[in-house]
């Protein structure tokens, strides 16, 4: 792996700080992964709605280089492609909250729904006026049924324009969204690939494409596509492409569309010019009138070689939202400046740190060191899960869950004797802040619920335990959708729970979950992919187990260790 990096913890903050000290209407929001807009303050008391976004790193300019008057409010970055925790998420909503209310636009990845969706959920509970949209512009997938759903890519950049350009008009919230909900509806996104790209966390790539063959149908977070095919020239290529968006999408002769050539992020500018020739001269034949085209990098893979192309049905609203001002860094048409002073900081608003007092049993020393025994488990399985996770997703579990592992480790000296519920949302918390990707909510899911049955001192011991993880699991069966069979952490989960019920002690508890989670998650390498990210790869994924579900095991493995 060849890259111009420092170290890799400090990839995503630097990244942001050199934006940050680039322009001056950007600023950091104190110590988060969050680009806000420098004005917030005055931005805040204008009376407009606010525009939030977000996701894994690894797609720049995308997010944090749309912020800026006339389009984004903030922007919340997680490692690289992984989302941002669900706090992140919340502290940049309550940065921005203001009478006029928030609109969120996501792109439809399940970690990316979890945590903003958890977030908007703590906002509103606060009072504060948010709405949500889900952007799923990915016409290779069709009507993914079979999938976790359309990908949201590239056509985000058109939504991004469009919802910011109606909020600085000073549109009501509704009206915003109304907006945005049309424009979801009127872009269509297709990908191309011919060379995988490399996270820094992994220094492998995700997938590997022979000098004669390029993927289509790709997502943006390194996966395969959802066909491989032999090298073409770049006409058949963009015809590939828009063929199928213009299908997807309805569009018909005499339609107006605008069109957005995406570099995917190591694309030569030599190709980029000829892949937006051919799309215009492709789009004319096609019958369809080209009413505003822009090529340039807006939305990456890291250093992908490739291109995707977005169309919008571009009707007079649509163009006048598209021409309005904008100073966002990285919409076409605007210019970097050096900034006159250094660096601006915001800080961001408090955060409590501290999970709140429990009615339950006093936490046992005994019990922590079986939690303990299963973090130190997760850390040192960090490699082996990576690589895993490499193979059939997009490679970052192993990081996430050994940098929850390693929070929870840093606070598990002050648990014993602490009421047993008290300690559970503790783990919680900490697990939501400091895990991004699906798996921080999941978990974080899965301890609230364990604390909740805690607090309710209705047993103890191994029937405590017992009770504790199965209404985990429930949690993370109605936060996720996902149930047995789906390919996921569940099918290691759920046979544990199960088998659970019956133990006499604590430690023949914990060796019966261990030794059914072992076999539910072995199973899932003969299962076909319905959830999560592997489901992009489809057939692909068969043979190869499910590395959430592995996690599982090992840190009951771990436990039942512990407790013998």
């Amino acid at each position: 792996m060849k890259k111009l990096i420092n170290d890799i913890p400090s990839v995503v903050r630097q990244s942001l700080e050199g934006l940050a000290a680039l322009y001056p209407g950007l600023a950091l929001l104190g110590g988060e992964n969050t680009l806000v807009r420098a004005d917030l303050a005055s931005f805040v008391a204008s009376g407009k709605v606010a525009i939030v976004t977000g996701g894994g790193a690894g797609h720049e300019p995308a997010h944090a280089g749309y912020v800026g008057k006339g389009m984004l409010t903030a922007a919340v970055s997680g490692d690289v492609f992984a989302s941002p925790s669900t706090d992140a998420v919340y502290t940049a909503l309550r940065a921005v909250a203001n009478p006029a209310g928030i609109l969120v636009i996501v792109k439809n990845y399940t970690g990316d729904r979890l945590n903003f969706g958890l977030a908007v959920e703590m906002a509103r509970a606060d009072g504060v006026a948010v709405e949500m949209v889900i952007v799923d512009d990915d016409a290779a997938l069709g009507k993914a049924e079979r999938t976790a759903g359309r990908r949201g890519i590239a056509g985000t950049v058109f939504v991004h324009k469009v919802a910011g350009a109606a909020a600085e008009a000073g549109l009501p919230l509704s009206e915003v969204k109304a907006r945005a909900l049309a424009a979801i509806g009127a872009v269509g996104s297709m990908g191309v690939a011919l060379s995988p790209c490399t996270v820094p966390a992994t220094g492998k790539a995700n997938f590997s494409l022979g000098d004669d063959e390029m993927e289509l149908g790709l997502g943006i977070h390194g996966e395969a596509g959802v066909r491989r095919v032999s090298m073409q020239p770049a006409q058949q290529v963009v015809e590939t492409l828009l063929d199928t968006i213009i299908a997807d999408r309805g569009l018909v002769g005499g339609d107006r569309v605008a069109l957005l050539v995406n570099n995917l992020g190591g694309t030569a500018q030599m190709e980029m010019s000829i892949v937006a020739r051919d799309a215009l001269q492709t789009l004319r034949a096609r019958g369809l009138t080209v009413e505003r085209a822009y090529c340039g990098t807006f939305l990456t893979a890291i250093e992908m070689t490739g291109v995707s192309l977005s169309l919008i049905k571009a009707d007079a609203a649509v163009l006048a939202a598209l021409d309005a001002p904008a100073e966002a860094p990285a919409w076409p048409g605007n210019h970097g400046r050096l900034p006159l002073a250094a660096m601006s900081s915001l800080a961001a608003p408090a955060t409590d740190d501290e999970a709140d007092g429990g009615t339950g049993m006093a936490t046992p020393k005994e019990l922590v060191a079986i939690l303990s025994a299963a973090c130190r488990a997760i850390i040192a399985a960090e490699p082996e899960l990576t690589e895993m996770d490499r193979i059939v997703g997009d490679g970052d579990i192993g990081h996430s869950l050994a940098g929850g592992a390693t929070a929870l480790l840093q606070r598990a000296a002050g648990w014993e004797g602490r009421p047993l519920d008290a300690v559970l949302r503790e783990i919680g918390l900490t697990l939501r802040r400091s895990v991004g990707g699906t798996s921080g909510p999941l978990y974080a899911a899965f301890a609230i619920a364990a604390s909740q049955t805690a607090a309710r001192r209705e047993e103890d011991g191994a029937a405590l335990l017992a009770r504790a993880v199965a209404a985990g699991t429930d949690a993370i069966m109605r936060l996720g959708g996902a149930g047995a069979g789906d390919r996921t952490m569940l099918d290691a989960l759920i046979p544990a729970a199960t088998a659970m019920g019956g133990g006499a002690t604590i430690a023949a508890t914990l060796e019966t979950g261990a030794r059914d989670a072992r076999a539910g998650a072995e199973s899932t390498a003969a299962m076909q992919p319905r959830r999560g990210r592997s489901s992009y790869i489809g057939e692909r994924a068969v043979g190869h187990p499910d590395p959430g579900a592995v996690a599982v095991a090992l840190w009951l493995e771990a436990a039942a260790k512990a407790a013998r």
